[in-house]
């Protein structure tokens, strides 16, 4: 991880969400990353810094990961963004909850859509997205130096499920293959659920998805 910029871990509500702070420690900007049932307390923690909240990214639009969009939004100012493909998840969050026995609200919309190879500004940083559905139809991830923010894509020696409405396993596959196991080895691992893990562990240990080559570390 760069030097400067800093990723707090907040693993939170009922479903055991992974939030992630990402916050560039000399200019005192920061994105949220998924704000999650359970989250509210992030927002304490943000005033404990003093750092500006720029933006809102979900990593796609489940409703355990954008949960709390509005909170932030509103408290802060800050913009929302995810992927255009999952903008109508977006839209039905209230009934998406229900379904797994929640109440959810509906957020704002979003201020703008992630495109795959954009670069998102965290103060001197910048996070780049990448396009990987197969989980949902708008699931990003975001790479920074030395690690990636991957929501529901991969687990440590898992993946995101793929029964629910818009999910694909061989989409999903692709996606892991393409998009997360070309980078380096040494790269770490942030999912939306569960521990930390590296990109070389999985391509060796993931019984889901094989590795590229058999040199992963």
């Amino acid at each position: 991880m760069a030097q400067g910029l800093r990723v707090e871990t907040f693993e939170v509500g009922p479903l055991e969400n992974n939030a992630y702070l990402v916050v560039c420690d000399r200019s005192k900007e920061a994105v949220l990353v998924d704000p999650a049932m359970g989250s509210e307390g992030i927002a304490a923690r943000i005033d404990e810094l003093g750092v500006r909240l720029a933006a809102v990214l979900n990593t796609h639009g489940h409703f355990d990961h954008i949960f709390h969009n509005a909170l932030f939004s509103k408290r802060f100012g800050a913009k929302v963004l995810i992927h255009e493909g999952d903008l109508e998840l977006l839209r039905c969050v209230d009934r998406h909850a229900a379904l797994f026995g929640f109440r959810a609200h509906p957020g704002p919309e979003p201020s703008g859509f992630l495109k795959p190879g954009e670069s998102i500004q965290v103060g001197d940083y910048s996070l780049r997205v990448v396009h990987t559905p197969g989980h949902s139809p708008g699931g990003v991830c975001f790479v920074g130096t030395g690690f990636v923010l991957v929501g529901d894509t991969l687990f440590a020696q898992s993946i995101g499920r793929t029964d629910l409405p818009g999910g694909d396993y061989d989409t999903l596959v692709r996606s892991i293959r393409t998009e997360l196991y070309t980078l380096p080895n040494a790269t770490e691992v942030l999912p939306g659920h569960g521990p930390s893990t590296l990109i070389g562990f999985e391509k060796r240990h993931n019984p889901f998805v094989k590795g590229l080559s058999s040199h992963a570390d």
